[in-house]
C-alpha cells in the first residue's frame, strides 16, 4: 500500500514536473518568437549578428562555471534529497566552486577583450553580455531539478523572459538602440538570478555554510567528466556562431544566428521533457536498470516521432518561415534553416541515448571521449568550409558532427548490451 502510494506520488510529481517546464519552454518558444521578428528588422544583419556574436562568445563563460553541475549536481540532490545536511553540504561546495570560476571567468573575458581589436571597438557589448553569466551562476537551476522542482524553474525563467521581451519595445527602436539589447537581456537574468537564491534559503531553509575541502573536492570529480563534454559540445554549437564570425563579418553571422534561433526553438519544445525524466531516471536505474531503461525505450519513441515531425515541417515550410519571422533582408537564412531542420530529431535522439542513458549507467568517460570527437571533427570541418562557403558551410559542419554523435551512443551502448529500441539489457 505504502510502495503504491510512493508509485503515484512520484507519477503526480513526474506530471506535475512537466506541466511546469512545459510551461517554461511554452514560453522559450513564445517570447523569442516575439521578439526575434522584431529586433532582426530594426537592428538589421550587420547589429543582430554583433549582438549573436558577443552571446557566443560569452556562452564559454557560461560553460566554465556552469561546470557540468546542471546534471552532476542535480543528480546529487536527487539522491540525497532526503538528507538535508548533505543537501546543505552539496549546495555550499557548488556555490563556492562557481562563484571562484565567475571571477576567473571575468578575468580571461577582459585579457581577450583589450588584446583584440576585432573585441575592444565594440568592449561594452562583450561586458553587458557578461551580466548574462553572472545571472546564471547565481541561479541554481540544478537544485530545483534535484529536489524536483520545477515550478520554481518555470516563474523565475518566465520572469526573465518577460522583463526582456517587454523592455525591447520599450527601449529599442533603431539600430543606435543595439547597446540595450544585451543590457535587458542581463538584467533579467541577474533579477531571476537573486530571487531563486532568496528561494532556497527561504523556502527551503537552506543557509549557506563553509564546506570541507574533501566536499568541494568531491563535487570537482563529480563534475569533471561531464565539465569536459559540455565544453566538447560547445565547440560544435556555440563555437559554429563564433569562428563564423571570426572568418567572415556580423552580416553574414546575422543570417546564421536567425535560422539557428528558429531551429533552437524548435528544439526547445523537447527540452521540458528531457529536464524533467533525467531525475526520474536516476532515480528509477539506482533501484532497476531493468525499469529504468524500460521508461527510456517509450520515452525515445515518444520524443523520436515528435521531433521527426518538427524537423520534416521546417523543411518544407523554410522558405515562409524566414519570409514571416525575419523578413525578406534574410534570404541567405533559408538554406542555413533547410540545413539544420533535421537537428531537433537527430539532438533530441542524443539526447535519450547520452545523457539519458550513458550518464544514467555511468559511462560519463564513452560520452565525453564521443563529444570530444564530434567537437574535433566539426572545428576542422569548420576551418575548411567557412572560408569557402560561409554560413552555409558552418551549417553542414554541425549537421555532420551532430549525426556523428547521435550514431556513435547508439553504437556504443549496443556494444554495451543496452537494446534501448528494445528496452532490455544483454
Amino acid at each position: 500500500m505504502l510502495l503504491n502510494w510512493r508509485l503515484d506520488s512520484d507519477k503526480k510529481r513526474l506530471l506535475e514536473n512537466f506541466f511546469f517546464l512545459s510551461v517554461l519552454q511554452g514560453a522559450n518558444y513564445i517570447l523569442p518568437l516575439i521578439t526575434l521578428p522584431y529586433l532582426v528588422r530594426v537592428l538589421g544583419p550587420e547589429k543582430f549578428g554583433l549582438i549573436a556574436f558577443a552571446q557566443a562568445f560569452i556562452q564559454y563563460f557560461n560553460i566554465l562555471t556552469d561546470y557540468g553541475f546542471n546534471l552532476s549536481a542535480t543528480r546529487e540532490i536527487s539522491i540525497h534529497r532526503e538528507n538535508k545536511e548533505k543537501i546543505a553540504e552539496i549546495f555550499s561546495s557548488v556555490m563556492i566552486i562557481k562563484f571562484a570560476l565567475l571571477i576567473l571567468s571575468f578575468i580571461i573575458m577582459t585579457i581577450i577583450v583589450f588584446s583584440f581589436e576585432k573585441f575592444r571597438k565594440d568592449w561594452l557589448i562583450y561586458y553587458l553580455t557578461f551580466g548574462i553569466v553572472i545571472g546564471q551562476a547565481l541561479f541554481p537551476v540544478w537544485f530545483f531539478q534535484g529536489m524536483e522542482r520545477m515550478k520554481y524553474i518555470t516563474i523565475l525563467n518566465i520572469t526573465a523572459k518577460l522583463i526582456f521581451t517587454v523592455s525591447i519595445f520599450v527601449f529599442v527602436h533603431e539600430v543606435s538602440d543595439y547597446i540595450y539589447v544585451p543590457l535587458l537581456n542581463s538584467l533579467g537574468f541577474l533579477v531571476t538570478g537573486i530571487l531563486a537564491l532568496r528561494i532556497v534559503i527561504k523556502d527551503f531553509g537552506f543557509n549557506f555554510k563553509v564546506p570541507s575541502l574533501i566536499a568541494i573536492k568531491r563535487q570537482l570529480k563529480e563534475g569533471w567528466y561531464i565539465f569536459i563534454s559540455t565544453v566538447a559540445i560547445s565547440l560544435y554549437t556555440i563555437s559554429n556562431t563564433f569562428i563564423l564570425g571570426l572568418f567572415t563579418n556580423n552580416t553574414i553571422v546575422g543570417y546564421y544566428s536567425a535560422a539557428e534561433k528558429i531551429v533552437k526553438a524548435v528544439q526547445g519544445l523537447i527540452t521540458p521533457v528531457s529536464q524533467t525524466i533525467y531525475p526520474y531516471i536516476s532515480k528509477l536505474i539506482n533501484k532497476s536498470k531493468e525499469r529504468g531503461l524500460k521508461f527510456i525505450q517509450k520515452v525515445t519513441f515518444l520524443i523520436g516521432g515528435i521531433s521527426f515531425l518538427l524537423s520534416v515541417g521546417i523543411f518544407i515550410f523554410a522558405d515562409l518561415i524566414v519570409k514571416f519571422l525575419l523578413g525578406n533582408q534574410y534570404t541567405e537564412s533559408v538554406v542555413v534553416l533547410k540545413i539544420l531542420s533535421f537537428l531537433p530529431f537527430i539532438i533530441a535522439l542524443s539526447n535519450i541515448f547520452g545523457i539519458q542513458t550513458m550518464l544514467n549507467f555511468n559511462y560519463k568517460k564513452a560520452f565525453s571521449k564521443i563529444l570530444v570527437s564530434a567537437s574535433i571533427i566539426n572545428i576542422l570541418l569548420a576551418f575548411v568550409l567557412v572560408p569557402l562557403y560561409q554560413h552555409v558551410g558552418i551549417s553542414f559542419a554541425v549537421l555532420i558532427s551532430e549525426i556523428f554523435v547521435t550514431v556513435s551512443m547508439f553504437v556504443y551502448l549496443q556494444k554495451k548490451g543496452i537494446k534501448v529500441l528494445e528496452g532490455k539489457i544483454v
